[in-house]
């Protein structure tokens, strides 16, 4: 069974649209939250690989399917697990929930790319540390 990382917060104010519901966007913020939780669970972040490393994750590809509206000052759970590790290629899907309702599926398809733009390789202990998660 694949590890799933959990973060969990309230939605904010600003976070929603003039009929109160959670603005479509902002879902995907939230998967960028889960992705760097994500991270963090398995030993790095981010910053590290950028600055460490000048790799960084673009990405090429992503999706949410919405279920279900979030309203201000629910409790979010987004549950993120790694759904593919390649030398150049990582995917992550999402599953948000508020209680026992799933709001919104997602996924996402990031290249990892050097500081000139260009594709590379992720760097060989980043790609340890995710693959140790999966």
């Amino acid at each position: 069974m694949a590890y799933v990382c959990r973060s969990r917060f309230r939605v904010r104010y600003a976070e929603t649209d003039q009929m109160g519901m959670v603005y479509y966007a902002n879902y995907f913020v939230w998967m960028e939250v889960g992705r760097t939780d994500f991270c963090r669970e398995c030993g790095f972040s981010y910053r590290d690989l950028e600055r460490e490393k000048q790799a960084y994750l673009s990405v090429a590809e992503a999706n949410c399917r919405y279920l279900a509206p979030a309203r201000y000052d629910d409790e979010i759970l987004v549950e993120t697990t790694l759904s593919r590790v390649k030398s150049r290629i990582i995917e992550f899907s999402y599953q948000i929930k508020s209680g026992d309702t799933v709001l919104a599926e997602g996924r996402t398809v990031h290249v990892v790319i050097g500081a000139d733009g260009r594709p590379r390789s992720l760097p060989e202990p980043y790609r340890e540390l995710l693959q140790s998660k999966t």
